[in-house]
């Protein structure tokens, strides 16, 4: 059971906005959708090689307040950090959003 004082953290709900880029496809940007508090607690790291070079995967457990429309296409922010959500479900009779995110760390 989630107490709502467990939500301690300041986290940005971001939706994606999608524009023709004129050659046939879009350019994905995000924008702010609400600040809302959260629970933000790391669950599994590992190593990852990606294009970009070498880095880190954390996968985290957010559990927001229900309320929101949540998708996996949504992202969460809190700074520079950007969470992608990967999973979303009710929690606690659904009170709660228990959501699996994903950063990727440089």
């Amino acid at each position: 059971m989630t107490a709502i004082g467990e939500l301690n953290r300041r986290l940005v709900l971001e939706a994606p906005v999608e524009t023709a880029d004129g050659a046939g496809g879009v350019t994905r940007n995000y924008a702010e959708v609400v600040t809302l508090w959260a629970s933000l607690t790391p669950i599994a790291d590992r190593a990852d090689a990606a294009a970009a070079g070498q880095g880190a995967l954390v996968t985290h457990r957010i559990v927001i307040r229900s309320g929101r429309d949540v998708t996996t296409r949504h992202r969460l922010r809190a700074g520079t950090r950007i969470f992608r959500i990967v999973a979303v479900r009710e929690q606690d009779d659904g009170r709660f959003l228990a959501i699996h995110a994903e950063e990727r760390m440089e």
